[in-house]
């Protein structure tokens, strides 16, 4: 059985992600830093129905845990197959506001941990020829967002990381390529106002936000197939940039 590697998969989209990864067969290991409860709940939920799973504590921002994080995975499962780069932290304020500490943590969970957790990764797909890494980063990574210009950096060079990585691991048969959500219906976004729901809502052509499971279907398109594609970036995202 092939395995797929979450991280941030206790929440959100990277639940989202679990889920459809375990329903597709195949068996998964997820990292969360705080979400004890929902980790948990989401080890029996998937283990109640015969899914190989497991949750692994570990912050996206320490690449000392990521790297003993991928020894255990691969020991314990056998390999890894797949890895999903999915954790990342969000502040929406003015550059300006944002502390020296907050700027290094954003970039050291959002796009150092994708990083470092892929090269810890990496040589468990090239012995084998085999693999796919999906990076999840954000419509914001291509266009930019007021007031969210350190994350939208963090996505942005998620995107760059991605074209880079798919010609790097080509030779080795490994596809690398990105799915970008728009506005998604996540604890996110949990902070809008039902009249900044609205006003986002009327800025969308289809109307309304992603759903989690939306984007994982994205994120499960590049790795239950696709195996000539890579270095690609697709955004879900409602038509929002259009």
């Amino acid at each position: 059985m092939k395995t797929v590697l979450v991280s941030g998969g206790s929440r959100g989209i990277g639940r989202a992600i679990v889920k459809k990864a375990a329903k597709a067969g195949y068996a998964v290991a997820f990292t969360y830093s705080r979400s004890d409860g929902e980790a948990a709940e989401l080890v029996a939920e998937l283990a109640k129905d015969g899914v190989m799973v497991s949750a692994y504590k570990a912050d996206n921002a320490d690449g000392d845990a990521l790297k003993r994080v991928a020894q255990e995975v691969a020991a314990n499962f056998g390999g890894i197959y797949a890895l999903v780069n999915n954790a990342a932290v969000s502040r929406i304020a003015p550059l300006v506001d944002f502390s020296d500490e907050e700027i290094s943590r954003m970039l050291a969970v959002n796009l150092e941990g994708a990083i470092k957790l892929t090269k810890a990764v990496c040589p468990y797909m090239t012995s084998v020829t085999e693999g796919k890494i999906v990076n999840v980063s954000s419509v914001w990574g291509v266009c930019g967002a007021s007031c969210e210009s350190v994350y939208s950096a963090t996505k942005g060079g998620l995107i760059a990381f991605t074209k880079a990585m798919a010609k790097e691991l080509a030779p080795s048969k490994i596809t690398v390529n990105c799915v970008c959500p728009g506005v998604t219906d996540t604890d996110m976004n949990a902070h809008l106002s039902a009249e900044e729901r609205r006003a986002l809502e009327e800025q969308i052509p289809l109307g309304r936000f992603c759903t989690p499971d939306e984007i994982a279907e994205a994120v499960m398109f590049f790795i239950n197939g696709a195996d000539c594609v890579t270095g690609q970036v697709i955004c879900v995202d409602g038509g929002f940039i259009v």
